[in-house]
C-alpha cells in the first residue's frame, strides 16, 4: 500500500532486462483492475525535473498528479511509471537537451542535435506488464499517439482514450506547441 495525498494505491514492482540492463517499472493500481469498465491506464514516463521536482517547463509532473486523482474518484485504474526519461534518451541527455533549449531550439531539435531520434520510447514492457494483470481492454489516459498505438499493436484494446490537457504557461507553451507539431500529440490548447 502507498498512502498518497491522492488517496491509497497499490505498489506492483517489475523488473525487465532489456538490451542486457535490469529495468525496474512500478505499477501503482487502485481498485478492481479487471472489473467493468476497463480500467484507465495511465503510462507515465519518468521525468524526475518534473515529477519529484515539480519543474513547470513541462507538464509531466502535473499530469502524473491529474492522473492519481481521476484514478482516486473513479475507484479504479493503474499508472504504469515507465523507466524512459526524456523521452527515451536519459536524465543526463535530457539535461544537456535542457541546456540547448536554452539556446532556443525546441525539444525535438535538441534531441537530435545530441543524436538521438525524436522520442525513443518503447512501450512494450508496458503492454506486457498490462497482459500480465489480466487486462485486455484499458481506458488510455493520455495525448500520445504512440502509447495508443503500441498498446493495440501487442492486442490490447484501447476502449477510449481520454485527454489529459495541463492549461499552458509562458513556460511551457513552446514545448507543448512542439509536441503537438512534431511529434502530432492531441493537444488542443496550444
Amino acid at each position: 500500500m502507498l498512502p498518497t495525498a491522492h488517496g491509497e494505491f497499490d505498489l506492483i514492482g517489475y523488473e525487465a532486462c532489456a538490451g542486457g540492463a535490469a529495468k525496474p517499472y512500478v505499477v501503482l493500481s487502485k481498485g478492481v483492475l479487471t472489473a467493468e469498465p476497463a480500467p484507465v491506464l495511465r503510462i507515465q514516463s519518468q521525468c524526475l525535473t518534473g515529477d519529484a521536482f515539480g519543474s513547470i517547463r513541462c507538464d509531466c509532473g502535473e499530469q502524473l498528479r491529474v492522473a492519481m486523482q481521476m484514478i482516486q474518484t473513479e475507484g479504479q485504474g493503474m499508472i504504469i511509471y515507465h523507466p524512459e526519461e526524456g523521452r527515451g534518451i536519459g536524465l543526463l541527455n535530457k539535461l544537456r537537451a535542457y541546456e540547448l533549449q536554452d539556446q532556443g531550439i525546441d525539444t525535438v531539435e535538441a534531441n537530435h542535435k545530441l543524436g538521438f531520434d525524436a522520442d525513443q520510447r518503447d512501450y512494450s514492457v508496458c503492454a506486457e506488464i498490462v497482459k500480465d494483470l489480466g487486462i485486455s481492454r484499458v481506458r488510455l489516459l493520455s495525448n500520445n499517439p504512440g502509447k495508443l498505438k503500441a498498446l493495440e499493436d501487442a492486442g490490447i484494446r484501447v476502449l477510449e482514450r481520454i485527454p489529459i490537457e495541463i492549461s499552458p504557461r509562458c513556460s511551457t507553451r513552446k514545448y507543448l506547441k512542439t509536441k503537438k507539431e512534431k511529434l502530432g500529440h492531441w493537444l488542443s490548447q496550444v
